[in-house]
């Protein structure tokens, strides 16, 4: 008799369905008893956990494509993402990381060739303001972090995220003290400035005075040996990619800016002052210096020369060494305009 009774497996609907009816709940924190409480937020971390399952598979199986597609699909048709944001601080350990898989893997997933994550985020998108200010908070801040890099896959969501105020955050979370969060908001910088080519050449064309100002003085003059050598090598990448070629040569007709890259060459940090010259080839192989940069690498000269003939990188590396070759040839040959 007991098999007739059996009850039916959910469906991945109705596995989100019933997580956003406990989402509802916790939000409101409406006063039940304790134990029934408990009970309850038990049975969210479960049903979270079972999404994720969904989503990922499990050691005996592998994701099955049409569960994953219901599942999304009914996670965005209503508010679902909305209050499992709101809900994490909520949950426990466990849950916030399960929470935060879901998330990252709704991102990528499609239904009907479409990405719906990324509509239903430009409909809702002051939910990229909660993650970003996760930052601020220590408990937080490792699981929306990861959210949002996530959510910038998105190019919109990235391009919204690029144009607010909080960007400028970003220069005082990668200097908090505690250091896996500074990691996680620098992976998270690197990311929106390296993502999507075409929409980060606009951000850094029309935002250029404020954003090379704050990462000179704040990241490349920090005092924090790990700050600085992220930020060089992150400026190398960013200048190096071909779509910001006319930030590259704003970039490299500035003074302040080859001071401070001069600088970082004399670091005592082997790291910094390889990565440093991946920056200040740019100066040297810029065919149209202004005088003022002409003056300063012919009144250093000598220097320079110097440093360079005893400059290695630990491997031997022959486009460096074609790169140094270049650099030395352009700086022994020019003339005081």
């Amino acid at each position: 008799m007991k098999a007739l009774f059996k009850p039916k497996p959910r469906t991945p609907a109705d596995l989100v369905r019933q997580t956003r009816d406990l989402l509802i709940l916790a939000d409101r924190g409406t006063d039940t008893k304790e134990s029934k409480r408990e009970e309850k937020m038990m049975e969210l971390s479960k049903l979270i956990r079972d999404l994720k399952s969904v989503l990922y598979g499990d050691s005996e199986s592998e994701p099955i494509p049409e569960a994953c597609t219901q599942l999304t699909q009914e996670f965005f048709r209503e508010n679902t993402l909305r209050l499992l944001i709101t809900c994490l601080p909520k949950l426990n350990l466990e849950t916030r990381k399960d929470a935060t898989q879901v998330v990252a893997n709704l991102q990528r997933q499609q239904v009907q060739s479409r990405l719906i994550a990324c509509d239903y985020l430009e409909k809702n998108i002051d939910l990229m303001d909660t993650l970003i200010a996760g930052y601020d908070n220590t408990d937080l801040a490792l699981h929306y972090g990861a959210m949002l890099r996530e959510c910038i896959r998105h190019q919109s969501v990235a391009r919204y995220v690029l144009e607010s105020e909080h960007m400028k955050k970003f220069f005082d979370f990668i200097q908090l003290p505690n250091f896996d969060i500074a990691s996680d908001a620098a992976a998270t910088f690197k990311e929106l400035l390296t993502r999507h080519k075409s929409t980060v050449a606009e951000f850094l064309s029309k935002n250029y005075d404020w954003f090379f100002a704050e990462y000179n003085s704040k990241l490349l003059e920090s005092t924090n040996y790990i700050t600085r050598r992220q930020a060089v090598k992150l400026l190398g990448d960013i200048l190096l990619d071909r779509s910001n070629s006319a930030v590259m040569t704003r970039y490299v007709s500035s003074r302040d800016n080859l001071r401070i890259l001069m600088n970082l060459l004399r670091e005592s940090s082997k790291s910094i002052q390889i990565e440093a010259f991946h920056v200040f080839k740019l100066f040297a192989a810029n065919q149209n210096k202004p005088p003022d940069i002409v003056s300063i690498l012919v009144t250093n000269r000598s220097k320079l020369l110097r440093l360079f003939a005893d400059f290695k990188t630990e491997k031997e590396d022959e486009q460096f060494e074609a790169d140094k070759a270049l650099v030395v040839k352009e700086i022994a040959a020019l003339e005081p305009k």
